[in-house]
């Protein structure tokens, strides 16, 4: 829903945490002057279809205070400016997955306090999210989250070294779902060209959508690329594994009949790729 509308009610009676923000803001200033940018790579870098769409929605009081405390210690703006070091960052060597695309941060949340051992880049560009995961991370005391700010583009391509990721999840991206909008899907050759790049050899690209159409798309191209293979033995999606939470808004999707699609691929340790061509089939 838009922040216009229903503003004069809104004035009137709204709740002490739906606050924008704990303080005005300057006109003209930076929305958090210590939290993330609104705008972190500028005009450094070419013009291009991007998959994302910022969306503006309210900023709560404790989300708010949690950009503002945690963003210079927790956060990354994705600026393309530099290189950056996942193990000075995290402050330790443990294995780092990268996320994009994290919304409230509620599974984020889960999953880095079930694994507590492997560290999570989350990479979003929702403000109320980005403060909720932080929110998260701080009450559940959770050091192996940081959150980054921006085009993730940018950040495979412009910060991370080669072999630096241990894996990479993307749930529930915006599936664009009119034909001449398909171009802004994330999941792309040339996405994955750069992605195979960054991932260590034999690490974990795990998908999940609901959006039917997509997921057909997805396993299309995931299939097509030299660089990935299909962790399913017969080549389709796979169950949605215990390490996923199942979110509040996938379980009301399921709950209207929708279908959730798992894909779990893996970066192809050059030599050893499996041609399923070349199998026998089964029985012979």
């Amino acid at each position: 829903m838009s922040d216009s509308l229903n503003a004069p009610e809104a004035s009137r009676s709204r709740p002490a945490d739906s606050a924008e923000a704990p303080h005005p803001v300057p006109k003209g200033g930076p929305r958090f002057p210590d939290g993330p940018s609104a705008d972190p790579a500028g005009s450094h870098f070419e013009r291009r279809i991007r998959s994302f769409q910022p969306r503006r929605s309210r900023v709560t009081a404790g989300q708010a205070d949690a950009l503002q405390r945690m963003w210079p210690t927790w956060g990354l703006d994705i600026d393309g400016q530099r290189r950056i070091d996942l193990g000075e960052m995290f402050g330790n060597d443990h294995p780092v997955v990268l996320e994009i695309g994290f919304g409230m941060g509620e599974a984020t949340a889960q999953m880095a306090a079930a694994e507590p051992g492997t560290n999570i880049l989350a990479v979003d560009v929702h403000t109320p999210g980005q403060g909720n995961l932080l929110n998260l991370a701080e009450q559940q005391k959770l050091s192996n989250v940081r959150v980054g700010n921006g085009d993730a583009i940018i950040l495979l391509r412009e910060m991370l070294s080669e072999d630096s990721l241990d894996g990479l999840r993307v749930y529930f991206p915006d599936p664009w779902p009119k034909k001449r909008h398909h171009k802004r899907r994330l999941i792309q050759p040339e996405f994955l060209d750069l992605v195979a790049t960054r991932l260590k050899p034999r690490a974990p690209v795990h998908c999940a959508t609901d959006w039917e159409p997509y997921a057909e798309q997805m396993l299309e191209v995931l299939t097509a690329h030299p660089d990935f293979e299909n962790t399913q033995a017969d080549g389709g999606f796979a169950s949605r594994p215990d390490f996923r939470p199942l979110t509040r808004f996938e379980g009301q999707g399921l709950d209207k009949g929708h279908v959730v699609n798992d894909l779990l691929f893996r970066r192809v340790q050059h030599g050893d790729r499996t041609d399923r061509s070349a199998q026998p089939p089964a029985g012979a």
